[in-house]
């Protein structure tokens, strides 16, 4: 393991002391400018707030995306038993951090590398807006590489992600005695959602994890103002490949009768190849480092979703951190993994 400098855990532990719910990142984001600047980069802030970082000139470009929004939830920080707490410590300040980490070790060499390293630190992906990403592919062509910034663990990399689709659904009908006949508002919400699992089940039948449909209720609320009794439900929908969106959306229409239906967050499932010298470069470092390398594909969506279609280029996700503690509230990153995670990702960006 290389020597490591003590601003790269200060850089990680300052950004995480840093409140960033999506749509309040102005402020993490300046913080990152800062660092990247005191670090070498040409950094700025751009006009929706995404922190940009470049090193180097070259024609060949490598973008490291990552996002500096974080969920809700405030984390007391601390460092305890040689990990890191505190809200985004994992989804997905760390990757990111170890991004601006990684590159800054390059930069008294990437002058004639014939490279230019470009970090962002996008706002809004866990808004599912993506709005830094969106901007991102607004601003900048297709690179040569890209990596997103998310937790797979130091030793494995990320091939693809689930897609995803959100469905706002609010029934209201006249108030009456429950005493009276016909279903309940509630009860006519609840045989929405049985209809909807009783579509999913056979769809689902056989398949393994990454290629079935998978739907959630992330919110579910009734009121009565004595004239009428309305429910809202808020569901989540993580689809596979090839998913046959408006068929479905088809389906959840015709079965919502009275109800009122907006849709949102539509982003495809994305799975990227293995055959490149992007996978390539990752592999070596990796067991450079002593690991053995492992290929994930995740139930969740990323920012993956949004460039993929966009960005023509070898990809990937990568970044320290165990993603069953995304959004908990004991969300940490051990330090000892963070650090390991730049080593490996400095031998990529040497080798590309």
């Amino acid at each position: 393991m290389s020597t490591h400098d003590p601003f790269e855990v200060s850089l990680l532990k300052g950004l995480v002391e840093i409140d960033s719910p999506s749509r309040t990142e102005a402020e993490a984001s300046a913080f990152l400018v800062a660092a990247m600047q005191q670090l070498g980069f040409v950094a700025h802030r751009d006009s929706v707030n995404n922190a940009i970082g470049t090193l180097g000139s070259g024609p060949k470009t490598v973008v490291l995306l990552g996002h500096i929004d974080t969920v809700p939830g405030k984390i007391p920080v601390e460092v305890r038993d040689g990990k890191l707490y505190g809200r985004g410590a994992v989804d997905a300040k760390g990757p990111l951090a170890c991004f601006v980490a990684a590159s800054a070790r390059l930069r008294q060499d990437i002058a004639g590398s014939g490279k230019r390293i470009v970090v962002i630190g996008a706002v809004e992906e866990e808004a599912a807006t993506s709005r830094g990403a969106r901007q991102a592919i607004k601003d900048f062509p297709p690179p040569d590489f890209c990596v997103i910034g998310e937790p797979s663990r130091w030793n494995a990399i990320t091939m693809g992600y689930k897609g995803r689709l959100l469905l706002d659904y609010r029934l209201q009908i006249p108030w009456k005695h429950t005493a009276a006949q016909g279903k309940s508002v509630c009860e006519q919400a609840v045989d929405y959602w049985n209809a909807i699992q009783a579509w999913c089940h056979p769809f689902n039948e056989g398949k393994g994890v990454f290629d079935t449909l998978d739907p959630s209720i992330r919110a579910f609320h009734s009121e009565n103002d004595g004239i009428h009794e309305t429910a809202i439900l808020k569901l989540g929908f993580r689809l596979p490949t090839r998913f046959p969106v408006e068929t479905f959306q088809h389906f959840l229409s015709g079965t919502a009768g009275a109800a009122e239906l907006a849709f949102s967050g539509g982003e495809a499932a994305v799975r990227t190849g293995k055959s490149n010298a992007l996978v390539k470069a990752f592999l070596q470092s990796i067991r450079q480092h002593g690991g053995d390398p492992k290929f994930k594909v995740k139930t969740g969506t990323s920012d993956m979703n949004v460039v993929a279609p966009h960005w023509s280029c070898p990809m990937l996700a990568y970044g320290p951190g165990d993603s069953s503690l995304d959004h908990t509230p004991q969300e940490h990153v051990e330090i000892e993994e963070y650090l390991r995670a730049i080593d490996v990702l400095e031998s990529v960006l040497r080798t590309l």
